[in-house]
């Protein structure tokens, strides 16, 4: 178990409580739904060194515009992503257990490539590749398929002995580790984690453009099988979804439970703003990213104090 306690119990009961709101209403629905999409289109497409701002996404998904002096490979990766998104919601809408499968993983990637890298699109790598700024060297194109088979294998083994979460944050550290396309690796490694994350009935785990130097660090001490940074840092992303969509759903009148910053939420505490964030990126406290700046509330404080009498 790599997940605190604390982190478990955080994600089952913000999950409870969804469900407790379900069915949601197919208008507000559709509503979050795009607001997901053109969030995740942009921060994955911006770790991997896309230029569109999150408003020129939104521009050219849902306008269809041209942006003045940015790539047209930018806005083919944009329209991309929006499309692979449409087809995972698609799927998970028809079948929430839907089974993970090389023919998955490659139409996907086919999706997220299909317009600005043609000639790859939902094929292996047919050459070795060697990942720049990191230690790991991933295997020869001739065992890739090889590889997949083996992940997949792992999967189905050791799907129920893992909280979900913890399965999607591990399968994605496999699954770029492998390398197994020449490019759209980490798009396609993310929308894949979001297939068992969705499954699970959560919404969509969103990892934020401002958090990619820590995603890659945590990534590289997965890579020394440190496994729980990585765990902890896709459940964040999933709580700060969850904390998205009650918010939306069941917005919250008591002034204890209101998200503020964590510089404002340390003039009411007896913790500096430093300490906060250090409990929030360790997922000791009960926090989420808006842009740069971390949210919590003053319950999310005294459930930590309380956890700390108790431990």
């Amino acid at each position: 178990m790599y997940l605190s306690q604390n982190t478990i119990k955080t994600l089952e009961a913000k999950l409870k409580t969804l469900d407790s709101l379900r069915p949601i209403p197919s208008a507000i629905l559709n509503k979050i739904r795009e607001q997901f999409q053109i969030e995740m289109t942009y921060n994955s497409n911006a770790i991997e060194g896309n230029v569109l701002t999150l408003k020129e996404t939104f521009w050219v998904i849902k306008e269809g515009l041209t942006i003045k002096e940015k790539p047209l490979k930018d806005h083919l990766e944009a329209k991309n992503h929006k499309e692979a998104l449409d087809f995972l919601y698609e799927l998970i809408d028809k079948d929430k257990k839907n089974t993970i499968s090389e023919h998955l993983i490659k139409e996907l990637h086919h999706l997220v490539v299909q317009d600005s890298q043609k000639n790859i699109a939902g094929r292996y790598r047919d050459g070795d590749v060697y990942i720049s700024g990191s230690d790991h060297k991933p295997p020869s194109h001739l065992e890739v398929p090889i590889k997949m088979r083996e992940l997949l294998n792992w999967l189905n083994k050791n799907k129920r002995k893992h909280h979900i979460i913890e399965i999607a944050a591990l399968f994605h550290h496999r699954f770029v580790n492998i390398h197994p396309f020449w490019d759209g690796n980490g798009r396609t490694a993310r929308l894949i984690m979001n297939v068992l994350i969705l499954g699970a009935g959560y919404p969509l785990g969103i990892i934020l453009k401002n958090d990619r130097k820590r995603y890659y660090r945590v990534l590289q001490l997965a890579d020394k099988e440190e496994y729980k940074p990585i765990c902890e840092f896709i459940a964040q992303a999933v709580i700060r979804s969850l904390n998205i969509y009650l918010k939306i759903l069941k917005p919250s009148k008591s002034k204890n439970k209101q998200y503020i910053s964590l510089k404002e939420l340390s003039k009411k505490s007896s913790y500096s703003h430093t300490y906060l964030r250090k409990l929030a990126t360790q997922g000791k406290l009960e926090a989420f990213k808006e842009g740069r700046n971390w949210l919590s509330s003053e319950e999310a404080v005294e459930n930590y104090m309380e956890s700390i009498k108790n431990s």
